[in-house]
């Protein structure tokens, strides 16, 4: 059970922050298939496999809540005020992430390059969504109720369908696709002022996560056949998606709403943070391990 809740209080951090992918912290614990049957199977016709992933979920969601509940409360400050350290941090992630993915699935890299294009066509994607989040904005966009218009209110649904779509993939940033939409800011705002109460952004909300459920049922079943039937091209197409996360990382301190910086540099990379990032992903495989070898002898 730890191993889950702390699975999903981590994907809620690496979904706040544009340019890292919850899904990619789901494939590092171990937990990414069973993340995405789960999904599925919560509106099978089997009562057996319909309550596993209810359990499951609800181990993940409570994480995730907190996780993301924490993160609306002192992200802003905390990066924009260490914006250059928090992206160092990331790429260590990152960089030590894509080889530990690709020695655990070896059996759909080995003797299957022909779907390195797979590889191009993820990466090119995850520059493309960065890339277009860099010419939006969310300026202006009020999520309290009688403050949004029924247009914004579904562009918050067609939103969240998407960013959602987005979280369940490794590279790719629900954040940053939030941006492209121009509503992260208010999004992060609306969070952090339930959290705190503030019951006017419920509404808000509440059509945020209806976007959500409607991507989730309109999406997962599609990459449920595609992890089945066709996994090398989907490894080699996730791989490409984490490498192109490196561009969105680096281009992260840009996106910045109150106090936009300049992409991060060599100058301004910090290595001991990339260094704790590194450790942190051999930490987190090192618990996994403890937990796997746990759950076997029970």
């Amino acid at each position: 059970m730890i191993l889950r809740v702390l699975g999903g209080f981590l994907m809620a951090l690496a979904d706040s922050v544009p340019g890292v992918s919850g899904g990619t912290i789901a494939f590092l614990m171990g937990i990414y298939d069973e993340f995405i049957t789960s999904l599925n199977n919560i509106v099978s016709r089997d009562r057996e496999k319909r309550m596993a992933a209810i359990r499951f979920l609800i181990k993940l969601g409570l994480g995730w809540v907190v996780g993301m509940a924490s993160a609306s409360l002192v992200i802003k400050a905390v990066f924009e005020k260490n914006i250059y350290e928090i992206s160092s941090m990331f790429i260590g992630f990152i960089l030590v992430a894509m080889p530990i993915i690709i020695i655990e699935e070896k059996e759909e890299f080995a003797g299957k390059y022909k779907n390195i294009v797979f590889a191009v066509l993820g990466a090119a994607l995850v520059a493309a969504v960065t890339y277009l989040s860099g010419h939006m904005s969310g300026d202006g966009i009020d999520l309290a109720w009688g403050e949004f218009s029924a247009g914004t209110g579904i562009l918050l649904f067609i939103c969240a369908m998407c960013a959602i779509s987005a979280m369940v993939l490794p590279g790719i940033s629900g954040s940053t696709l939030m941006l492209v939409f121009g509503l992260y800011q208010a999004i992060m705002t609306a969070i952090s002022g339930t959290v705190k109460l503030q019951l006017k952004y419920v509404p808000a909300l509440i059509i945020f996560g209806l976007g959500c459920v409607a991507g989730i049922c309109s999406v997962v079943k599609g990459l449920k056949y595609l992890l089945a039937k066709h996994r090398s091209a989907m490894m080699y197409f996730i791989i490409g998606m984490m490498t192109g996360s490196f561009y969105a990382i680096i281009m992260g301190p840009t996106s910045l709403k109150d106090n936009p910086r300049e992409a991060l540099s060599f100058d301004t990379f910090s290595i001991l943070f990339f260094a704790i990032g590194c450790m942190v992903i051999v930490g987190l495989q090192m618990l996994k391990s403890v937990f796997n070898k746990r759950e076997q002898k029970s």
